[in-house]
């Protein structure tokens, strides 16, 4: 008698609706790109293998495709059922090169590595710069003092875990403007984004 195959789980499922569920996922992006700090809500029916979460997941399954490749930090690339899940459903490559790939999904916020590893895009072309996406465990206001295009005035913004230079590494991603990396934070539900072009304000 031959051996029996080894038990393969389940692949956990994307979303239910595709169109309508990535369409709102997208749209609070969007929002939140548009007025850098704000936290908006995040639609993310999803039950992925940990320790992807479900934001990371919907924004994953929302914006990769067979012509974007991803890349993943140590904790999420060294999961065969994370890897599985994103390829199934979005079909994106993976990348180990966190240059060559247009986005990045990152786990562990405390252990982010430094932002210019990451395409900054070009001088002709800035809209190929990345867009690294951070899941942390809260969004809230404050320490930062934030301005720029879509705050009005100034907007207090906060999220751990987060590096403890984060401030400096923000500030130095805004100072190459209009190169640099697009930042986008995922919590539980949550979703607030800090472009290249916010800035910290002065003296705050």
């Amino acid at each position: 008698m031959a051996p029996a195959a080894p038990f393969a789980p389940a692949l956990a499922p994307g979303f239910a609706d595709p169109v309508h569920q990535s369409q709102r996922v997208f749209r609070a992006l969007m929002s939140a790109m548009a007025e850098p700090g704000r936290v908006f809500a995040l639609p993310a029916p999803l039950a992925p293998p940990a320790p992807l979460t479900p934001e990371l997941a919907a924004l994953a399954l929302t914006l990769a495709d067979f012509e974007t490749p991803l890349f993943l930090d140590a904790q999420l690339a060294a999961s065969a059922p994370v890897r599985g899940f994103l390829a199934f459903h979005t079909g994106a490559p993976l990348t180990a090169e966190p240059a060559a790939a247009p986005f990045a999904l990152l786990r562990d916020g405390a252990a982010m590595g430094e932002l210019t590893a990451f395409a900054q895009g070009e001088p002709d072309y800035p809209d190929r710069a990345a867009t690294v996406i951070v899941a942390v465990d809260e969004i809230a206001a404050g320490p930062l003092a934030l301005e720029g295009p879509g705050i009005a005035g100034r907007r207090a913004f906060g999220a751990a875990p987060l590096p403890a230079d984060f401030a400096a590494r923000l500030a130095a991603n805004r100072r190459g403007f209009p190169l640099g990396v697009d930042l986008v934070l995922v919590a539980p539900g949550r979703v607030a984004a800090l472009p290249r072009s916010v800035r910290l304000a002065e003296g705050a």
